[in-house]
């Protein structure tokens, strides 16, 4: 059963999610994680806009759905109502689609002057690009990220989609729309929060931003300290074929990786010497290759060399820090990430699984004040119940 009361820090704030992909699911799922009650406002008919199945979408975990039609013209005016008694609305289409079916900004804080209204895009509001399609790895090529991913002699390299969609966007779209609820509980007054994959991954460069203007960053890809160039912030290949991922970078970590390849009196090159580096990356990589990943796990663990096994998504769940931090938990019936950030006093919880598209269309609208018109709603099919009732 998806709970309303959850006692998280969110508890008590409700959210409205104009059901979309990506990353303004993973923003409403991560309130959601955090206790509020989030009710998604999916479309009606067998048409999912996701990729996989429903009760295989995570990021839909912990929210109720209610199936709108907006194309009805009591369509809006569900969404409207709903809006008047929420404290945050999320959309993530693009710019003016939701003017056009009637939910946008102006009308939602005309209802709900304290309304927080996030707008989750890859190129934001404004701009000459602002109205054309695009996905994660064409915002994150135009921030300058993804030229500095990868190997110093091939192409960039694709981080899935988590330095743009949930890292520039989601995470982005949830600090405005936190920020703006802030302000709204102290003066009564909402806002619109703008959150752009662009300006949110060209954010995360920030630091990059301080090295390149002092002069110790270098655009050459495969050539830096952080993105591979460096040999003792490295991954190397074991006589398995696995990896063990390096990131010695203080020189008594870097002294003790040394030792525990046993190179420490091997005359290689001072650390810094970014000439030697060809040199050290080669002894490395000699070394590396004559055990297993699992023997080198063996041999480095509970030392300060900063050495890690690279292990696979699959893989991920069983290592025994994980485990022992319950890292990822089995929560209805699937094994997933357990919720994050974690709060001492007040912490969230996954508070069910991904519902079937208007699974709690009758126990919201109901639940929310707007009984009196569901039975009009329903026979006129501007909202619709799915067959599998909320459980």
């Amino acid at each position: 059963m998806v709970s309303s009361s959850s006692k998280g820090p969110l508890a008590g704030v409700r959210v409205i999610e104009l059901a979309g992909l990506g990353p303004g699911p993973f923003a409403a799922m991560l309130l959601a994680d955090l206790g509020a009650d989030v009710v998604r406002i999916d479309r009606p008919g067998p048409g999912s806009i996701a990729i996989v199945g429903p009760a295989w979408d995570l990021l839909n975990r912990g929210k109720r759905s209610v199936v709108v039609d907006l194309k009805h013209p009591d369509g809006a005016e569900v969404v409207l109502r709903l809006a008047e008694r929420a404290a945050i609305v999320i959309e993530g289409w693009r710019p003016g689609v939701a003017e056009r079916l009637g939910v946008g900004p102006q009308p939602a804080l005309e209802r709900n002057p304290a309304l927080v209204y996030g707008r989750m895009t890859g190129w934001g509001q404004q701009g000459p690009l602002a109205h054309t399609a695009g996905h994660d790895i064409g915002y994150i090529a135009v921030t300058g990220a993804l030229h500095a991913i990868g190997p110093a002699q091939g192409p960039p390299q694709i981080p899935l989609n988590v330095v743009g969609d949930f890292g520039g966007g989601a995470l982005y779209l949830v600090v405005g729309c936190l920020a703006a609820l802030h302000v709204a509980r102290t003066t009564g007054h909402g806002q619109v929060v703008d959150a752009a994959i662009v300006d949110g991954a060209a954010h995360l460069t920030t630091a990059y931003a301080g090295l390149m203007a002092a002069g110790v960053w270098r655009p050459e890809r495969g050539s830096n300290i952080f993105d591979g160039g460096a040999p003792f912030y490295s991954v190397y290949a074991t006589a398995d074929g696995e990896h063990m991922a390096v990131g010695a970078l203080e020189p008594q970590f870097y002294a003790e990786l040394l030792r525990l390849l046993g190179l420490a009196d091997a005359g290689l090159p001072a650390q810094h010497d970014i000439a030697g580096w060809p040199l050290i990356r080669e002894r490395f990589a000699e070394v590396f290759a004559t055990r297993t990943r699992d023997e080198w796990t063996a041999h480095f663990d509970g030392t300060d060399a900063c050495v890690s096994p690279v292990l696979s998504m699959a893989e991920a769940p069983h290592h025994p820090h994980l485990q022992a931090r319950a890292t990822f938990g089995e929560a209805y019936g699937i094994r997933q990430p357990a919720v994050a950030p974690r709060l001492s006093r007040t912490p969230g919880a996954i508070a069910g699984p991904p519902p079937e598209p208007g699974a709690h269309t009758e126990e919201v609208l109901t639940e929310w004040g707007l009984d009196a018109d569901l039975p009009r709603w329903q026979r006129d099919r501007t909202v619709t119940q799915s067959a599998n009732q909320s459980t």
